[in-house]
């Protein structure tokens, strides 16, 4: 799990039970989608939080944003740490407007998925 100081204070987080509320899952599931590298978390003010920006909210139902299981995966596998990755998809990228993070949300997941396989290996 990873520190508070990953993350900028701006990154909006939400609790464990208020992202499984959002998934209509269990606590428990939100927590396998962690082990399984479907979501990372982090520990925010000594509570377990998940960013914000990895759900997307349609017709009153949330859903993980599309790619970006696959990313933490290609992360991952490249040898990259939860925290590194955390830092990796919510830090500024001159070469996309925005984040990694804001391009998986916008779609662009293609791109950031081949960004990360580059620097995974």
């Amino acid at each position: 799990m990873s520190e508070v100081s990953v993350l900028a204070d701006d990154v909006v987080t939400l609790p464990v039970a208020e992202v499984a509320t959002l998934l209509n899952q269990p606590v428990s599931r939100v927590h396998q989608l962690v082990r399984d590298g479907q979501i990372l978390s982090l520990r925010r003010d000594g509570e377990v939080v998940v960013p914000a920006a990895f759900l997307v909210t349609e017709e009153e139902r949330a859903e993980v944003v599309k790619g970006l299981p696959g990313t933490i995966t290609v992360l991952r596998d490249g040898g990259y740490s939860d925290e590194d990755i955390l830092r990796w998809l919510f830090d500024d990228d001159d070469s996309l407007p925005g984040t990694p993070m804001d391009n998986l949300a916008a779609g662009r997941h293609r791109e950031i998925k081949r960004r990360a396989q580059a620097m995974a290996f």
